[in-house]
């Protein structure tokens, strides 16, 4: 009886090439399974070449729904960024892909799951463990870690000895990776970081902020509990939200990152992300929060977000820790409701202006006017005892300052600056 494998299919270069390889090296049965995370896909055309290269069925899942609700918005909401830059477009989405895999695997009862993951990034890690979490009985077949392909144009070479249609063009040959969220792009010129992006080629849901309107464009995000509900006034679903935003802030070239990260596996890669949508509603989630948050929760906040981005861009998703992490999140998000009004421009997102019946606020105490909650004369107090260590420390240095700066005048720092003797006396 023939082994069944479920692959995770998304009808690029890799999994084109994965289908024919794994039937050439093993006795089995394929079924392509396609997860729907929002990427710009022809999945009928694709479907057909799942089954044109001997993949015995191929079907697509739709997960956008779950995607953005139990991944993205958890993840929006704690303020995860990887290396001050990346919002995790591409990692975020692994986790929920590997569940879907499991899924389908037990489903199909498959003794595998095989993946395009490559032996040197992080994907082979996000969808392993993803797999591990639910599934450690099941076998995982990685090619790339082990076939004796080495490049891109080895797979070309393979299709074409075959005579399988290449799903890309050579000179547009990126590696990339799309979803509702971002598209990233690695490859060809990028691999030398002292190249400029070929944005002219490149560039798939923004345009470069030099190319973007002379005249900025205005909008109002309304939030609920962290959660953004609706846009200029229209409430609208996380897919519908974020679809809108894309095009926003891709016309307006707001949300590119050209970044060279540390990978898990230790060396470092260079990206490029498109990120349109996420970057706006992270810096609108983020003023809402200032004004929400107090001053201790918002700075624990930052810390925790510091861990969660890591722990997504390292495929620990299904862990106690992020589970934890979000636990304290949603507790923070209670009073994170309000709207957010921004003015995109060139590139730039920018405030102007928010609200919330939460804020903290409060007029009467932060204006140059003496209010009733706030006497200029308290602070004599406070500041003394906040700055006590300082002063503390400039008492116990008093005496090596004192002896310093007559060494200095060229004297002995005695009383009368004399070694303590009078004038005129022996």
């Amino acid at each position: 009886m023939k082994m069944k494998i479920v692959l995770a299919y998304s009808g690029g270069l890799d999994t084109t090439v994965i289908i024919p390889w794994l039937k050439e090296n093993y006795d089995c049965d394929i079924v392509a399974v396609c997860v729907d995370v929002g990427q710009e896909a022809d999945w009928k055309a694709i479907q057909k070449r799942a089954l044109d290269t001997g993949a015995a069925s191929c079907y697509v899942q739709d997960v956008k729904k779950e995607f953005v609700e139990s991944y993205l918005w958890p993840m929006l909401k704690s303020g995860a960024v990887y290396e001050d830059k990346y919002l995790l477009g591409t990692a975020i989405a692994r986790p929920l892909i590997a569940k879907v895999l499991v899924d389908a695997a037990r489903k199909e009862k498959a003794k595998a799951i095989a993946h395009g993951a490559t032996g040197k990034g992080n994907d082979q890690i996000r969808f392993d463990l993803g797999i591990m979490a639910f599934a450690p009985d099941l076998e995982i077949i990685a090619p790339w870690r082990v076939w004796k392909l080495k490049s891109r144009e080895d797979e070309i070479r393979y299709l074409r000895r075959r005579h399988i249609e290449v799903p890309v063009k050579r000179r547009d040959s990126y590696s990339r990776d799309d979803n509702l969220w971002h598209i990233s792009h690695e490859g060809l010129e990028l691999e030398d970081p002292s190249n400029a992006p070929g944005y002219g080629r490149m560039l798939k849901m923004s345009v470069p902020p030099e190319r973007a309107p002379a005249r900025g464009e205005d909008l109002e995000i309304e939030f609920e509990k962290g959660i953004p509900v609706s846009l200029n006034g229209k409430s609208l679903d996380g897919p519908a939200l974020i679809a809108a935003l894309n095009k926003l802030g891709g016309a307006h070239g707001v949300g590119l990152v050209d970044l060279v990260e540390n990978r898990v596996v230790g060396m470092k890669s260079r990206g490029v992300y498109e990120t349109p949508g996420g970057t706006i509603l992270y810096f609108a989630h983020r003023e809402l929060e200032h004004i929400c948050l107090d001053r201790q929760t918002y700075a624990f906040k930052q810390q925790a977000a510091l861990k969660m981005g890591e722990l997504i861009y390292g495929g620990l998703w299904f862990t106690p820790l992020r589970e934890a992490l979000s636990a304290f999140v949603d507790s923070t998000q209670k009073t994170v409701t309000g709207s957010v009004k921004l003015r995109l421009f060139r590139g730039n997102v920018i405030s102007a202006g928010v609200s919330s019946p939460y804020s903290l606020y409060n007029a009467s105490i932060a204006s140059f006017d003496t209010g009733d909650l706030y006497n200029h004369a308290d602070s004599k107090g406070f500041v003394r005892l906040y700055g006590l260590p300082v002063l503390v420390r400039a008492l116990m240095e008093k005496p090596a300052r004192a002896a310093k700066a007559a060494e200095l005048l060229g004297k002995p720092a005695g009383r009368g600056g004399r070694g303590g003797k009078a004038a005129g006396k022996p």
